[in-house]
């Protein structure tokens, strides 16, 4: 069945969600490219900048940009909450009929989003792009890629493309189900598949950096990775069931075979070796697990606080 057209006001509002984390050297490029296309648009428009506790000249830039510009939010946290938390919280101040997510390191460009509002009017509540890697890619980031949403796909309820990015637009329906989503270890590509609605996609070219380096280190990209598998699948649990039982089963085997030598037959049992690898078999699997459902046990904790997922030092233009 093709998608209905979509019935806007050219004068419907656009929201442009752009989080920032020591982007001093490219925002005021990354604000001109923008608003060069936003101003060729038919619609309103408003941009949220949402400073993820930056320790460069970040805040003080987006500052300036938002007493130039009233269409211009500059959203600064206390600290530095991480990418995600900085999306949300954007989210959460939007007022678009579309809300356009995208980071401001210009490898998401600019000149696309006429493109994802073309997707959009022609009925699609959700436009993701899936990225192209640059020529510059290292060969290590396109590997660990690949695995990350091979095992995301595997372990978890939800199918997610792979390289698709956080560079997406969401209809306003869409907005307001991602809002009334309260946990705060959050993967939002994850959330995007998980609410459904109509949704389509776009290819598009990653550009090199810029300036400066990726904000995401190997610790942080596993700590994603982590939030990725814990928020949409409790199968590392079942796995800790079953290999628990089936190490369990090996080690019953173990137990019937050294009674039977011990008892019908007149062969000593093997010195401590065997001993000492099946303790530390069990002991290492013991601790794996432990581990595991200590991470659940770590999230659930940190979910029951109910401490806010961030704090708004300062909000320049606030709507």
């Amino acid at each position: 069945m093709p998608l209905k057209a979509r019935k806007t006001s050219p004068k419907g509002l656009i929201s442009i969600v752009v989080p920032m984390f020591n982007e001093a050297e490219s925002l005021q490029q990354f604000y001109e490219r923008l608003l060069a296309q936003l101003v060729t648009l038919p619609h309103d428009y408003e941009i949220i900048f949402v400073d993820d506790g930056s320790s460069d000249a970040t805040a003080a830039l987006l500052e300036k940009i938002a007493a130039a510009n009233p269409r211009v939010q500059a959203i600064s946290f206390s600290r530095n909450f991480g990418h995600q938390m900085a999306l949300t919280a954007g989210l959460h101040h939007t007022r678009g009929d579309a809300v356009i997510v995208m980071d401001g390191d210009l490898q998401h460009p600019p000149e696309l989003i006429g493109t994802l509002l073309a997707r959009w009017q022609e009925g699609n509540e959700v436009v993701y792009t899936v990225r192209e890697d640059a020529a510059d890619t290292s060969l290590f980031k396109r590997v660990t890629s690949h695995f990350f949403y091979a095992i995301i796909n595997k372990l978890t309820r939800v199918q997610i493309r792979p390289n698709a990015a956080d560079f997406r637009l969401m209809d306003r329906k869409a907005v307001d189900v991602m809002n009334q989503c309260p946990e705060r270890f959050r993967f939002l590509r994850g959330l995007t598949s998980w609410i459904g609605f109509q949704q389509t996609s776009v290819t598009f070219k990653a550009e090199p950096r810029f300036a400066g380096t990726s904000k995401y280190s190997i610790r942080k990209m596993a700590a994603f990775g982590l939030d990725a598998v814990t928020s949409f699948s409790i199968t590392p649990l079942r796995l800790v069931f079953y290999l628990g039982w089936m190490t369990s089963f090996v080690s019953f085997l173990y137990i019937l075979y050294a009674l039977y030598i011990k008892l019908f037959t007149d062969r000593a049992i093997a010195g401590w070796t065997s001993v000492i690898i099946l303790i530390l078999f069990l002991g290492g699997i013991q601790l794996l697990f432990m581990g595991i459902i200590g991470e659940y046990i770590g999230r659930i904790y940190e979910e029951i606080k109910g401490r806010p997922p961030y704090i708004i030092k300062k909000h320049v233009n606030k709507k």
